[in-house]
């Protein structure tokens, strides 16, 4: 099959005009990976952005890009402070500004802070304007149809911005080992359902879903066809799971990663009609750590979990 890593869409250019001190003429200005100075053209979701080449005051709403910057030791000064993962923590209090929560922005916080650049995903991608004329502002949502392309480009951003493209492309070759490994299992693992519970209420989710990476990157046939009303899946009811008769059950606890009281999701699907697929039957029923694929998403340390977690369940 051909490679899934895809090229960055468009060359990004790092260059300036200066005016020299003594002359004041002008002349291009390169800025060198580590250096501060100078501007990068970042294409994203909602444009193209001229960003500063290293900045030192980053805030970011979007906990993937958090654990991508975390991984590749980037300092990140501004964060969404209520219900962290347990995994992005150290982001919590300290020295580290709460900006507000993953989807409503404390604008008279993060404008009284001067970032030097905010990244923003699909949670609060209605306020990329309002966060444009405080700083920099760039959208790295991830394309639901496309997971592994946009993540990958995102991250190829990132690399430029930072300086960093080498250990960039070190640590997205690794994804794609461990992304050729889960698919060359899951091709005979059979068939996959991805269930999300919440208060009670059962939902699925296809390929082209935020969660569709299962299907769609790492290659688990999905068990029926279904249809999403936007990011929020399709109701559900026990009846349509034993219908499917999944092969595999891939389960996200919503309440779990939000932090809300209600039945776990192993007591929502504890029922005669879901125990008798044969995903129950032959225990190939996985529970999905829902914080990490809930709230976190696509980041570099997180994918290679997400992906670890699908591999598990394919070659159990």
């Amino acid at each position: 099959m051909p490679p899934l890593r895809l090229p960055l869409l468009s060359a990004v250019a790092v260059a300036t005009l200066a005016l020299t001190a003594c002359g004041g003429s002008s002349e291009a200005a390169d800025a060198p990976a580590g250096a501060t100075g100078g501007t990068v053209s970042v294409e994203h979701a909602q444009g193209t952005t001229e960003v500063p080449v290293n900045p030192e005051t980053v805030f970011t709403f979007d906990l993937g890009a958090l654990d991508t910057l975390d991984a590749l030791d980037i300092p990140v000064a501004g964060v969404p402070q209520g219900n962290l993962p347990a995994q992005l923590s150290a982001y919590e209090g300290g020295d580290v500004t709460n900006i507000g929560s993953l989807k409503e922005p404390d604008f008279e916080a993060i404008a009284a802070a001067d970032p030097d650049l905010i990244i923003i995903s699909a949670r609060v991608a209605d306020s990329y304007d309002e966060l444009s004329a405080i700083a920099p502002t760039i959208d790295l949502s991830v394309d639901d149809a496309d997971p592994l392309g946009s993540f990958t480009r995102n991250t190829e951003e990132l690399g430029q911005i930072f300086g960093i493209e080498d250990a960039v492309d070190e640590r997205l070759a690794a994804l794609d080992a461990e992304i050729e490994d889960t698919r060359a299992a899951a091709a005979d693992a059979g068939n996959g359902l991805i269930v999300m519970t919440s208060a009670g209420e059962v939902t699925a989710y296809g390929a082209t879903s935020r969660f569709g990476l299962i299907h769609s990157v790492l290659g688990v046939e999905p068990a029926t066809e279904v249809t999403m009303d936007g990011r929020h899946g399709e109701a559900i009811s026990f009846e349509y799971i034993a219908e499917a008769n999944p092969a595999h059950l891939f389960v996200i606890d919503r309440d779990a990663a939000i932090g809300e009281a209600g039945a776990a999701a192993a007591a929502v699907l504890d029922n005669e009609l879901v125990n008798g697929t044969d995903a129950v039957k032959n225990g190939h029923v996985t529970y999905l750590d829902s914080a990490s694929w809930y709230l976190i998403g696509y980041g570099l340390n997180n994918l290679d979990s997400m992906i670890a977690a699908v591999n598990q369940a394919v070659t159990a």
